[in-house]
C-alpha cells in the first residue's frame, strides 16, 4: 500500500497461481480472477489516524470485457437480500441489522360466565375418579359364600341374573322430581287390578326411600284396603272433611294405613249406607293434598270408564297401567279400554302406558300368551307378564316375602318399566368420570 492511497483501500487481488488443493478451490479462484474490478467505497479501515486521503480522481469509464463462460453449477437456494439504498461516495455505511419483531402483549380477558360454569371445581373430584374401581362383592348364592370363606380374596362377581336385579333396583331408585301419579284401570273386573296396585305400590315403597301411597278411587265399594293390615277406619271422606286442618305429613298419616313394606293406603267408603259416589271434584282435592307429601301416588280406578271421577283421573295421571288377564275376554276388554282412550283424546297417554298381563289362573289353557303380549306391544310402551302365584290367589293381605321368586322378579320388572318414564330431576348430579 502506497502513501498516496493512505486514506483509500482496495481489495487484494488473488494470487497469480491457482491453489492446487482441490478442484472446487480452483474453480472458485478462476471465477474471482475473471470478475471485473470494482472500486470499494468508504474510508480505508487500515489508514493511519490523522492522514488525509487525496481527492480521488474521477474514474474513467471502463468498457467491460466480455465475460468468459462460467461452468454451470447446481443452484443453491439462498434467501433474497433485502434492498439497500446506494450510499454517498466516501461515506461509511454500517452493516444493516434485521428489525426485531415485538409481539404485542394483550391483557388476558376475564373469565366469562360460561368459563366459570365449566371451570374446574371440587365437584370434579368424584369418588369414581379418585378411587380405583373394585368389582362389587357377590350378594347371594355360592358366590357370596366363596367370597366370605376365602377371606374376601376370591371374588367371582355376581351372576348375570343377580346383576340384572341390581340394575333394575337402581332404575327404580332413580331420583324423582315432583309427584308422579299412576292410574291403574281395566274395563273388566276380576283381572287382578287391585292386586296389581297393591303389589306394585309395595315394590316401590320397599325399594325407594320416599313416600308412596295408593288411593282407592273405586266409586263403588273398593277392596284395596284389604290388601294391607288395617290401622285406621278413616277413609277418603274423612280426609276431605278435615281438609282445612291438613298442614303436614303427620296430619295425613292419621287417615292412612301402612303395610310393613311402607306402602300407605287411603281407603274408600265401604259403608253401604253411604250413597254419595266418589266424584271428580273429590279426587282432584285429594290429589292436591297428597302430592304435597308423597312422591308416588297410585290410583286404583273402578271398572267403569264413564263415572265422573274417571276424566279427572286420566287428566291428572302421568302414567297409565292397563291390566289384563291371560284369558281371551280379559285381553279383549283391555284392548277395548285402549280403544276407548284413543277415541276420547288420550292417545298420548296410551302411547306411554304399560300393559300388564296378569295370570290369575295356574294354567292359561289354550290361550297363547305370547300372542297376547305381542298384541299389546304394538299399542303400549312396554308389556310385562305377571305369573300365577298362590299367595296372590288368596285375596288376603299381601306379603312380598311369601311370593315366588319369579313373581318378585316380574314385579321388579314392572316397577322398573314404570320408573323408566320418571321425569329426571334437574338437580340430580351426574357421575363425572
Amino acid at each position: 500500500m502506497s502513501e498516496n492511497n493512505a486514506g483509500m483501500w482496495e481489495p487484494v487481488r488473488p494470487a497469480s497461481n491457482p491453489p492446487a488443493d482441490d478442484h472446487a478451490s480452483a474453480a472458485a479462484w478462476n471465477a474471482a480472477r475473471q470478475a471485473p474490478y470494482v472500486q470499494p467505497q468508504g474510508p480505508n479501515p487500515f489508514a493511519q489516524p490523522g492522514v488525509q486521503a487525496p481527492s480521488a480522481a474521477p474514474a474513467r469509464p471502463q468498457t467491460p470485457a466480455p465475460a468468459a463462460p462460467v461452468p454451470q453449477q447446481a443452484p443453491v437456494s439462498q434467501p433474497a437480500p433485502a434492498p439497500q439504498q446506494t450510499p454517498a461516495p466516501g461515506a461509511f455505511t454500517p452493516p444493516q441489522q434485521a428489525p426485531v419483531q415485538h409481539t404485542p402483549q394483550h391483557p388476558r380477558p376475564h373469565n366469562t360466565n360460561a368459563d366459570q360454569q365449566y371451570a374446574v371445581s371440587a365437584r370434579d373430584l368424584s369418588t369414581s375418579l379418585l378411587l380405583k374401581q373394585v368389582k362389587p362383592a357377590p350378594t347371594t348364592g355360592w358366590r357370596k359364600a366363596l367370597y366370605q370363606l376365602s377371606g374376601r380374596y376370591i371374588n367371582v362377581g355376581n351372576s348375570a341374573k343377580e346383576q340384572r336385579r341390581i340394575e333394575l333396583t337402581k332404575q327404580v331408585n332413580q331420583p324423582l322430581q315432583g309427584c308422579y301419579k299412576i292410574a291403574l284401570l281395566s274395563l273388566k273386573g276380576g283381572v287382578g287390578k287391585t292386586t296389581t296396585t297393591a303389589t306394585l305400590g309395595s315394590t316401590f315403597a320397599s325399594l325407594r326411600g320416599d313416600r308412596v301411597i295408593a288411593v282407592d278411587a273405586n266409586p263403588d265399594r273398593g277392596t284395596l284396603s284389604q290388601k294391607i293390615p288395617l290401622e285406621t277406619p278413616a277413609t277418603v271422606r274423612n280426609l276431605l272433611r278435615d281438609e282445612q286442618s291438613i298442614e303436614k305429613y303427620s296430619d295425613v298419616r292419621s287417615y292412612t294405613s301402612q303395610s310393613r313394606h311402607r306402602l300407605e293406603v287411603l281407603a274408600s267408603d265401604s259403608d253401604p249406607a253411604v250413597s254419595e259416589a266418589f266424584s271428580a271434584d273429590d279426587y282432584s282435592r285429594t290429589v292436591t293434598m297428597l302430592e304435597k307429601f308423597y312422591s308416588i301416588v297410585l290410583t286404583d280406578c273402578g271398572t267403569g270408564l264413564m263415572h265422573s271421577a274417571m276424566q279427572t283421573i286420566l287428566e291428572e295421571a302421568d302414567a297409565l297401567v292397563v291390566v289384563s288377564s291371560g284369558s281371551v275376554d280379559g285381553a279383549r276388554s283391555a284392548s277395548a279400554t285402549l280403544d276407548w282412550l284413543d277415541a276420547h283424546g288420550y292417545r298420548e297417554l296410551v302411547s306411554r302406558s304399560v300393559a300388564v298381563v296378569n295370570a290369575v289362573r295356574p294354567r292359561s289353557g289354550k290361550v297363547d300368551l305370547p300372542k297376547v303380549v305381542e298384541h299389546f306391544e304394538q299399542r303400549c310402551r312396554l308389556v310385562r307378564l305377571i305369573p300365577f302365584d298362590p299367595h296372590l290367589e288368596e285375596g288376603a293381605e299381601i306379603e312380598l316375602e311369601r311370593l315366588r321368586p319369579k313373581t318378585r322378579n316380574a314385579l321388579l320388572e314392572l316397577a322398573a318399566a314404570v320408573a323408566s318414564d320418571f321425569p329426571a330431576s334437574s338437580f340430580a348430579l351426574q357421575d363425572r368420570r
